[in-house]
């Protein structure tokens, strides 16, 4: 297994496949042309947002930068960044990264959307844990910074094994619906779930199946008793979705028959809407599951601007020429 925050950069990006093609032009111009110019490049942030990315940017710039005569300044992974901001400022010559800008943009927009999402509902949650279950909604390839993301953003935990390889931290999960359907009963499907799962892995059994959620939860807390650790609301939206009075009853009807052990996780469709619903309801849930609205969220677009050529001030227009000032940055190559 990986250690956590070790970033593969994949052959297509340094190879340049994934980079505008404008870029391959350029190069190719500026070389035949014997232009090599140290530069000056600074990113900033298009909105506010929470600043994720720069760890596998990073990691593609250790790669690619030569050893001697470069400077990478950035923010820190998972600061807050503001609109307009400088979060990334790279000195090298410009051959050495130029055809790689599009990557660092990209990684950066998308990581720091996903992040700001994350923290979206860890705020609205009050310090509710939210877990990032976003991976079914996401291309295959880019479900590990994803969750690595939603944990930057302050998830406590994702769905993914590729996500605990980058952020360290194991995998949330339950039992989907069609373990439930195939093994044709709730209960007999959480027996089959505890005897055959590790013991360190928490019995929490997805009750809204077959029965009413109240009944199937007061089933499988009575088969597993204190070795239940929790009950997952999913209901769908066809039904009503999970609800405040709905929590409410089945933590009542829980606490009566003796499970106060018991936790409640509510997932389906939970925004940070939903989730200040819920608090402001108090209903009683222990965790909610966040997986749309996470990996559906608009990139942070980020801005690549040359500020500074063979230490000459320049900049196109609307950009002020010569280096931002922004204290926060660190020096991290």
């Amino acid at each position: 297994m990986a250690t956590p925050g070790d970033f593969k950069i994949a052959r297509s990006v340094l190879t340049g496949y994934t980079a505008d093609n404008e870029l391959h032009r350029a190069l190719t111009i500026l070389r035949n042309e014997g232009i090599n110019p140290e530069v000056v490049v600074e990113f900033a942030a298009e909105r506010d947002g929470i600043f994720c990315g720069i760890n596998e940017v990073k990691t593609l710039l250790g790669r690619v930068l030569p050893e001697t005569g470069r400077e990478v300044w950035a923010l820190d992974e998972g600061v807050g960044v503001a609109g307009g901001e400088v979060a990334l400022r790279i000195r090298a010559p410009y051959a050495s990264f130029g055809l790689f800008e599009t990557a660092i943009l990209g990684t950066l927009a998308s990581c720091t959307g996903w992040a700001t999402a994350a923290g979206e509902c860890v705020d609205a949650g009050g310090g509710v844990p939210i877990i990032g279950y976003g991976a079914r909604h996401v291309h295959p390839e880019v479900v590990g910074v994803m969750d690595y993301a939603a944990v930057i953003g302050g998830c406590v935990s994702s769905s993914s094994v590729v996500g605990q390889q980058l952020h360290g931290l194991i995998p949330s999960g339950t039992m989907p619906h069609s373990l439930v359907l195939l093994m044709g009963d709730t209960v007999r499907c959480m027996m089959a779930f505890d005897k055959h799962m590790p013991p360190e892995v928490p019995r929490v059994a997805l009750v809204d199946t077959f029965k009413d959620e109240t009944e199937e939860a007061m089933d499988v807390a009575k088969a597993l008793r204190e070795r239940l650790r929790g009950i997952r609301l999913d209901t769908p939206k066809e039904r009503g979705g999970v609800t405040p009075d709905l929590v409410r009853e089945i933590r009542a009807r829980l606490d009566q028959g003796g499970y106060n052990h018991v936790e409640i996780f509510v997932s389906g469709g939970i925004t940070p809407d939903r989730i200040r619903g819920f608090v402001e309801a108090d209903a009683p849930v222990n965790v909610f599951a966040v997986g749309y609205y996470i990996a559906s969220a608009s990139p942070i677009s980020f801005t690549a601007d040359i500020k500074e050529i063979d230490g000459r001030n320049v900049a196109k227009r609307g950009r002020i020429p010569g280096l931002a000032v922004n204290l926060r940055l660190t020096r991290v190559l």
